[in-house]
């Protein structure tokens, strides 16, 4: 079964307030990857807003050079973003946090309970059904192209720390997302409300709602033999932990900040 541009240009019309569609969207059945697809289109002179969805990646991509498994029946998309306000390169995490806060909204909006886990990834039931890859070009420490590339399991075998969507609906009463151009449709329009809650609002307040759909509060995490508790976020996006002390001295309990990257919050096995 083929993947339907009009099917999704339709959803597209029928989710935005305006009917003019922002994005060129460029399908192809296999790629290496979407994001380089898109790095080579943009290379061509294609303008921001082009979109690369893609059946199945032979060499997909994760975070830290981390091989993404790619089969048929998953969503695999690419947006090239455009700047309307200068980004510094060291707060390219703002893109990733306004990408999952705005496509984890448009899908609870349709009754799919989507969490974030810290940075970038798209949780149900305390399973992985999507994660996200923003790469940049900078030039004197300022972004001046971006492309974001999003995973979601839809109809894809995963592991057992993944979900995917069609098996997720398949134990709810009703079906929120019909097919995959609408859960394409959501995840460029949640795409488009993410850099306008940026752009618009400023980072404090798009931090404020990417915590309030973050899972991880709570997570006990060990950092060099040190138990602690996520609390939260920075204004840096690095991970608070209030790490625990035995000392019954110290009133104040000592808190430390982790860059993404540095240490990985895991999944369980089984569902949460």
């Amino acid at each position: 079964m083929g993947f339907d541009l009009q099917n999704l240009e339709a959803a597209l019309k029928a989710g935005r307030k305006y009917t003019h569609i922002p994005f060129s969207l460029h399908f192809f059945e296999t790629v290496s990857s979407t994001n380089q697809t898109l790095w080579n289109l943009l290379n061509q002179g294609t303008g921001s807003e082009t979109v690369v969805i893609a059946t199945q990646q032979t060499a997909g991509r994760g975070q830290w050079g981390r091989e993404w498994i790619s089969p048929v029946g998953g969503l695999y998309i690419s947006v090239a973003i455009s700047f309307d306000h200068k980004i510094e390169a060291t707060d390219s995490y703002q893109l990733t946090f306004a990408t999952a806060w705005g496509i984890a909204s448009q899908l609870r909006q349709c009754g799919v309970d989507v969490g974030i886990k810290w940075p970038n990834d798209l949780v149900l039931n305390g399973r992985k059904l999507g994660g996200i890859l923003t790469e940049t070009k900078v030039n004197k420490g300022q972004i001046t192209q971006a492309v974001i590339g999003v995973g979601i399991n839809w109809a894809n075998p995963v592991p057992e720390t993944g979900i995917n969507l069609e098996s997720w609906q398949a134990s709810q009463d009703c079906r929120p997302i019909s097919c995959l151009e609408m859960l394409t449709s959501k995840v460029l329009l949640g795409i488009e409300s993410g850099m306008e809650s940026l752009y618009q609002e400023g980072v404090s307040i798009l931090l404020s709602r990417y915590l309030d759909l973050l899972t991880n509060i709570g997570d006990q995490v060990y950092v060099n033999n040190l138990s602690g508790t996520v609390v939260g976020v920075t204004s840096q996006g690095n991970l608070r932990v209030n790490l625990e002390t035995d000392d019954t001295k110290e009133q104040i309990t000592p808190e430390i900040y982790i860059e993404p990257g540095t240490i990985s919050l895991g999944y369980h096995k089984s569902s949460v």
